[in-house]
């Protein structure tokens, strides 16, 4: 995995066929942005379509997806995924439909920004590259818990890069090549975690090409902002890590026991939260940074327990094919 810059006269001569996939659930609220942000890309629109792929939703998506498509019928193309819920399923369904040669993914809930998809693909101009990975950076938070996400840098792709097993790039913001697909399948469509790591290692571990990282290929996210959803986020990344266990040997994770939240509370109440508090009054530290060890803790404990109670479905075994 290489951390490189890439040559801006290179990126404007190289300009590959590019499709664009997102799979939506229910996002009615999230799409007149998205699909504004997608509008507004430098990328050539000759040379990119996107593929918007309901996945079964109950609200006004359907209805949205067709009235975008209406205004911009040479680039937005809606889709439909009814038979399996689930994102890589949806995805799946983008991927049979396209045609470009470099297939980029990206979230409902995020906001790629106008230079996002020419740094994204100019890597590419590099026979050997064959994922690329840009940054996923927060939209800036009004609530507390969207705040405390934003200052741990919650999804940037700096922690999945690192990864101890395998380098993996999030779908909030991932590009590979199509050619790689043919030799190692799609997503896992009855996998509802994990999966952006399962399909980069895939690809990883047969040696097809190297992972690119490019920071300056920016897509902004919009974090959790109540405990319900926050909970469900980290379960999830739970899930996640058993998934990834039963399927390529992953570590599991140490439990975080009620007994050392107990203990990390109490030095918090007793040493930090006393310091910081100090901080706090002086301007030089803000609410979410002083409750950043319960936080820490809630989402530790939700973590644990997604990892203890997943269970990998048969099916989740299965690859499908071009």
């Amino acid at each position: 995995m290489n951390n490189e810059s890439v040559d801006t006269t290179t990126a404007n001569t190289f300009l590959p066929k590019v499709s664009v996939i997102v799979p939506i659930y229910n996002g009615e609220a999230d799409l007149p942005e998205l699909i504004s942000c997608l509008l507004a890309q430098t990328y050539p629109k000759q040379q990119v379509e996107y593929l918007l792929v309901d996945n079964n939703s109950s609200d006004r998506t359907s209805f949205l997806l067709k009235t975008a498509a209406e205004q911009s019928p040479k680039t937005i193309h809606p889709l439909s995924e009814n038979q399996i819920q689930s994102s890589y399923a949806a995805r799946n369904t983008g991927i049979r439909a396209a045609t470009g040669d470099i297939l980029a993914f990206t979230d409902a809930d995020c906001r790629p920004q106008p230079e996002w998809l020419i740094s994204l693909i100019a890597p590419f101009v590099n026979p050997d590259v064959v994922i690329v990975a840009g940054e996923i950076v927060a939209l800036p938070g009004k609530t507390l818990l969207e705040q405390h996400a934003e200052r741990q840098q919650t999804l940037s792709q700096k922690h999945t890069l690192a990864h101890k097993f395998c380098p993996y790039g999030q779908t909030a913001n991932l590009a590979i090549r199509r050619e790689a697909l043919t030799k190692v399948g799609l997503f896992r469509p009855y996998l509802t975690s994990g999966g952006d790591a399962d399909m980069c290692w895939r690809i990883m571990r047969q040696n097809i090409g190297r992972l690119e990282f490019i920071p300056s290929a920016i897509v902004q996210h919009r974090h959790r902002a109540t405990l319900k959803e926050l909970e469900s986020q980290w379960r999830r990344y739970g899930q996640s890590n058993r998934y990834l266990h039963e399927l390529h040997g992953v570590e599991l994770m140490r439990d975080i026991t009620l007994k050392e939240c107990g203990y990390r509370l109490g030095r918090w109440l007793l040493k930090e939260l006393p310091r910081d508090s100090v901080k706090a009054l002086a301007g030089k530290t803000s609410l979410a940074d002083l409750l950043s060890t319960p936080i820490g803790l809630f989402t530790a404990r939700a973590r644990t327990a997604g990892q203890r109670k997943a269970k990998l479905s048969e099916k989740a075994n299965i690859i499908e094919w071009l």
